[in-house]
């Protein structure tokens, strides 16, 4: 019997929450989308989609390693908004400069979180092997 564990529920969540206020709040991503990508909204809307998709998928054992690549990769993707931001502080008043560089880091560690969340727990990779 597989069970979620504790940081798969968090990693559900909190992709979740990311990929719904993509729908609440577009413009907010808009903004941040980098200058030379083309269809911004579309983008926004795609990106949220896909942070929701990861989430469920991560719910569903059967899924759920899928789901960590599923969720690295579309971090990786999102990653030169974040770096848009950082070089771009002038368009972001409301948020400090150190904060929009200080995100970066962020993202590979969010990276590390999706992939280990949804590894299989250690007894079920040993039951499939036949080992004890």
């Amino acid at each position: 019997m597989t069970t979620t564990r504790w940081s798969q529920r968090l990693l559900a969540v909190f992709f979740m929450t990311a990929g719904a206020l993509h729908f609440l709040r577009p413009r907010m991503y808009e903004e941040v989308v980098p200058d030379y990508l083309p269809g911004h909204h579309e983008l926004v809307l795609v990106s949220g989609a896909a942070e929701i998709a990861g989430a469920v998928m991560v719910v569903f054992p059967r899924t759920r390693r899928i789901a960590g690549l599923w969720l690295a990769a579309t971090l990786v993707l999102v990653f030169p908004a974040n770096v848009h931001m950082a070089l771009h502080p002038d368009r972001y008043p409301s948020l400090a400069p150190a904060l929009l560089w200080a995100r970066l880091p962020l993202q590979p560690l969010v990276i590390w979180w999706s992939l280990c969340a949804t590894r299989p727990a250690r007894s079920a990779v040993q039951a499939r092997r036949g080992e004890t």
